[in-house]
This record gives structure tokens, C-alpha cells and sequence, in this order.
């Protein structure tokens, strides 16, 4: 009796110890991350961000329902944990899950949807598995911040197109940190860096990148400045003494949008001596001049060279921008009127090999797992060496690609022609270039001692440690006029294949890059492995793996029962 008494006892008090772990634990979240990769443990940059929210940001995650397919509940459950991570770091974060497909009726459905939509969540339209079949299931893979009175859409499964499926999911759970704290700082943020767009030299009309200037806005203060020669257009001059001034930056970085005429001397000055005192730039300058705009009038137009007389600054900061055209076997189709039928235009869609879609190879946090880009007659950029300059390739074209020599004919008659492989034989060609480091003036020996001493210019001749990207397509910011009404569409969407591409993705993470100080965007370039089932391998050896694992445990087990009878009898019959 006493015994079983002990053993009750020891029971009870085990029943106590774990339930009062347990309530402790409820109390108290952690976890230990014993992945290689530390997928589970935030990065420093995200938890600065989290301990400067001083209010409640609500998170609505679109992502639920018992019928979820399986790919999506492994996004769910990865966006939860990353939410239990946030709100273990930052009590003013709160998250919840919608089915928005459970809000009542159908119509009270179809209105969820359209306000979704209207917030900006795109829909993923799936067929999935049911108890009596198979049914048509929209989901938005997405969820909404919200901070005080503002609130903003995040995608959380993201788009690429020519990727398998399972490689979308990883790449979109690998971004959900940065996707997420990217969306809260856009939230948070009250200051906003200055950024300038510098107008003139032949470039864009302002309505070409409408849309550009839009996605910019949501980061940073947007300026538009003519330089004209002047001094005090990118800087700030303040007196030092009656003889001498200080300049400063007044932008945190300048974007040059295709020039097409000659910058002259003083402006080039000006952007250089920007750059010395360590503003940032991003350089969308075009060495080949030639546009579609030509081809709607004519079969045929001439490709000649750009002069921007940007070349020499280029180089002296080390690259060259060729005056030669990429054409590559990956690229876009563009519509082509072949007839009419009933007075009607029969339109077909053809191949143009002057308008590579590049896909993000690159690790670099600015184009990783970005979907493919859209370019139109783009150039090679080649790295020149130059001391304390590191040189990092953002863009190039594919395996598949050929050089286009420069001045010459461009022909829709290339349409009609099947390309001939052979001739690809080029491959990556770099097109946009990021230099980070400290880079030596270009008007360093090039203007008279007097000028160059002259504390009243405060001239540099080289650079304090600043970053800069050099792109050859200025086209890749304009964004298309809707058929019809000509309101400007999102840049990076073709109207005519209805395929949104990454351009703006890549343009936003650049500019965060160069401006933003907190180093989120260094989370893009986490990596999280890819612990994926080999199919095939399963259907070859599934039997094997069956047998394996029913065969060895019930082995054991019997070779356990002889070794115990051995001993029993060797014991007994003594």
C-alpha cells in the first residue's frame, strides 16, 4: 500500500511540475534556433526597427481556411512564426487571420474581394481539393498593416515568372522578414529622406515616369532640380569666414533619367563634386540612342551613338558604358499588325530580341529573388579597375545573347526571321552595375591651380566612401499609356502580354540600398536552404524506403525478445 502510495505521489507531483512549465511558458515566449541558416532569429536591422514602434501595428493575414492547399499553409504558418517573433520582440504587434472567402453570403464575398483588391492585394486564382471533388478557390496570398490611421498592403508570395512553384514559396518565405519589416518602417517612418530627379538634357517628359516618381514618393521626399550650372542646386553653401565656404549635400542621392543631349562642363562639375562629398547616384544613361517610337512609322530606323558626354566621368569612376546593343533569345514579344480580316487588323505577337527580360541571378539584397525585368535596347556596361572602387554586377543578360554593332539599321524585318541559335553565343553581358568605395574626381588636375585652391568652390578631389549604380536602359522606369484613355499604367507592366515585371521592385531596392541607413535591405539576402523531397528519387526507391521501415523496427523488437529469453534462461538455469 505504501508503495503504491510513492508511486501515486511521484505521478501527481510529475502532473504538477509539467503544468506549471507550462504556464510559465505561456508567459514567457522563446524558442532556441538550431538551424544552420538562423532562419528563425531576426536580424539586428529588424529589431531596431521594433524597438522604435511606440503603437499598436496590426497585422491582417489573408491566409487561412481549412482547405488551404498545402503550399499555402506552409507560407501561413511561416508568416505566423515570424509574427510570434515580432510580437516576442515588440508587444505592439498584433496579427490576426481573415478568411475573407468565410464573411458571409456571396455577395458580402465578392465585396471583400473588390475592397482587397482595391487596397492592393492581387488575387491567386487555384483549383483545390475537396471531399466531393475539386472547386474554384481565390485566395489572396497577402495581409494589411495597419499604424494609427494608415494602412498599406504586403504580397507575401511573390512573383516570378519561368520559376518552379516550390522554389516561389522559399524565395517568398526567405523575403517575409523583409517584406514585413520593410511595410511596418514605411509605416513608422516620419522623416523621409531627399531624393532629386535632375531634369533637362533631352530626358523624359515627367508623365513617362509617373509611376516611378509615385513609388519613390512613398519612401522619400521627391524633388525635381534643373542644374544650370549652379553651385547651390545639389548643395547647401554656408560661409566659413569672409573667404571661404562649407557645402553640403542638400539630397541623399540624385537619379539622372536618359539624357540625351551633352551635359555640359559646369553641370558635370557640379554632379562630381555631389559625389565627392559622398551623395549617392543612380545612373540611367542610354549609350545607344534609338526608340520604338521610330518603328511605328517605319519598318526600319537607325541605331546611332548617344553623346551624353558622360563617358569620361563614367570612366573615371569606373566603368564604360559601350555604344552597342544587347540582343538576346530571352526576351518580350511585341504585337505586329500581319493583315486585316473584315477591315479588321489581324495582330500577332513576335519575339524582339532587342528587348531582353533579364532574370536577377545575383545574391546582392538588391536583386535577389526579384521577378524577371523588362529592358528595352539595352547596352553592355563594362568594369573598369580602378583603385578603392568595388564593382558588384546587379543585372545581365541571358546564357543566350549577341552583340549589335552600332551604328546601324534596326529592322522589324528580324521578326519575321527565326533567330539562329548559333549566333547567340554571348552570354551574361553585364547591364547595370553597382561601385561602392571612394572614387577620385574627375576634375582632379583638370582645372587651374587657382580655381582648384579657391576656398570659395571647396573643391574635392576625391570622394568619401559613397555608392553609386550605373544602368544603360533609361526605358526601364517609364511606365506604358492604357490603350484608350492613355492614363499611365504601373511601370513594369506590359499591356500588351499582361505580365507585371520587377521593375519596380528593382528601382525601390536600389534606391533603399543607397539611402537607407538602417540596413534593412541587407535582410533580402538571407538564405534559407531549400529542404525539398526529391519526387523522383521517392518513386523510384519508395518501396525500399517501405520496407525499410516496416522490416528494421520489428526486427529490433525480436532481437530484442531473444536476447532477453537468452539471458532469462542462461539467469534461471543456473
Amino acid at each position: 500500500m505504501k508503495k503504491k502510495f510513492s508511486v501515486l505521489k511521484t505521478i501527481v507531483a510529475g502532473l504538477i511540475f509539467v503544468v506549471a512549465i507550462n504556464i510559465l511558458a505561456s508567459f514567457f515566449y522563446t524558442r532556441v534556433d538550431l538551424t544552420s541558416e538562423k532562419r528563425y532569429t531576426l536580424s539586428q536591422a529588424t529589431m531596431d526597427l521594433l524597438d522604435e514602434i511606440d503603437d499598436y501595428v496590426y497585422v491582417k493575414i489573408m491566409l487561412t481556411g481549412k482547405d488551404l492547399p498545402m503550399s499555402f499553409q506552409r507560407l501561413r504558418n511561416e508568416t505566423k512564426e515570424m509574427l510570434d517573433e515580432f510580437a516576442a520582440h515588440n508587444k505592439y504587434i498584433e496579427y490576426v487571420f481573415i478568411d475573407p472567402a468565410r464573411v458571409g453570403n456571396s455577395d458580402d464575398v465578392m465585396a471583400a474581394y473588390t475592397e482587397l483588391a482595391e487596397k492592393g492585394l492581387m488575387p491567386t486564382d487555384l483549383r483545390v481539393n475537396t471531399k466531393t471533388g475539386s472547386e474554384r478557390r481565390i485566395i489572396f496570398p497577402g495581409a494589411l498593416i495597419n499604424y494609427k490611421d494608415r494602412e498599406i498592403p504586403v504580397q507575401l508570395l511573390q512573383t516570378q515568372m519561368g520559376t518552379p512553384s516550390e522554389e516561389v514559396l522559399n524565395n517568398s518565405i526567405q523575403s517575409l522578414e523583409y517584406n514585413l519589416s520593410n511595410a511596418i518602417r514605411k509605416l513608422t517612418n516620419t522623416h523621409k529622406s531627399s531624393v532629386a530627379i535632375i531634369e533637362g538634357y533631352g530626358g523624359f517628359r515627367r508623365d513617362y515616369y509617373v509611376s516611378f516618381e509615385a513609388m519613390l514618393s512613398e519612401y522619400y521626399s521627391v524633388s525635381y532640380v534643373n542644374i544650370d550650372g549652379q553651385l547651390n542646386s545639389l548643395a547647401n553653401i554656408r560661409s566659413r569666414g569672409e573667404d571661404s565656404v562649407v557645402m553640403e549635400n542638400k539630397y541623399q542621392a540624385i537619379i539622372i533619367p536618359g539624357p540625351t543631349n551633352a551635359l555640359p562642363e559646369k553641370d558635370k562639375f557640379v554632379i562630381d563634386q555631389y559625389i565627392m562629398r559622398g551623395g549617392k547616384v543612380l545612373w540611367l544613361v542610354e549609350p545607344v540612342y534609338v526608340t520604338m517610337d521610330s518603328l511605328q512609322n517605319s519598318p526600319v530606323t537607325l541605331a546611332v551613338n548617344n553623346y551624353t558626354n558622360l563617358q569620361d566621368q563614367l570612366y573615371t569612376y569606373g566603368v564604360r558604358l559601350e555604344p552597342q546593343l544587347i540582343m538576346d533569345l530571352q526576351c518580350l514579344s511585341i504585337p505586329l499588325t500581319t493583315g486585316s480580316v473584315g477591315g479588321r487588323p489581324q495582330i500577332e505577337f513576335f519575339p524582339w530580341t532587342f528587348f531582353p527580360v533579364l532574370t536577377p541571378m545575383s545574391t546582392h539584397p538588391i536583386v535577389k529573388n526579384l521577378n524577371a525585368i523588362k529592358t528595352e535596347f539595352i547596352s553592355p556596361v563594362t568594369k573598369i579597375d580602378i583603385p578603392n572602387v568595388k564593382h558588384t554586377v546587379l543585372l545581365h543578360s541571358s546564357q543566350y545573347s549577341k552583340i549589335f554593332a552600332t551604328p546601324d539599321v534596326v529592322s522589324l524585318e528580324l521578326l519575321t526571321r527565326k533567330p539562329d541559335q548559333a549566333l547567340f553565343n554571348k552570354r551574361n553581358i553585364p547591364v547595370a552595375m553597382l561601385l561602392e568605395g571612394t572614387f577620385r574626381s574627375l576634375y582632379d588636375n583638370r582645372i587651374p591651380p587657382d580655381l582648384r585652391d579657391n576656398a570659395m568652390i571647396d573643391f574635392l578631389p576625391a570622394s568619401v566612401p559613397t555608392a553609386m549604380v550605373v544602368v544603360s536602359d533609361a526605358d526601364m522606369i517609364k511606365n506604358q499609356f492604357r490603350a484608350g484613355d492613355g492614363m499611365p499604367l504601373n511601370m513594369g507592366y506590359d499591356q500588351y502580354t499582361s505580365n507585371q515585371f520587377g521593375n519596380p521592385e528593382f528601382f525601390l531596392n536600389v534606391m533603399n540600398y543607397l539611402c537607407d541607413d538602417s540596413n534593412l535591405i541587407s535582410v533580402r539576402s538571407r538564405e534559407l536552404k531549400l529542404r525539398i523531397l526529391d519526387v523522383t528519387k521517392i518513386e523510384r526507391s519508395s518501396l525500399k524506403y517501405q520496407l525499410i521501415n516496416l522490416i528494421i523496427p520489428a526486427l529490433i523488437i525480436i532481437l530484442g525478445g531473444i536476447i532477453y529469453s537468452i539471458i532469462r534462461k542462461h539467469r534461471y538455469s543456473k
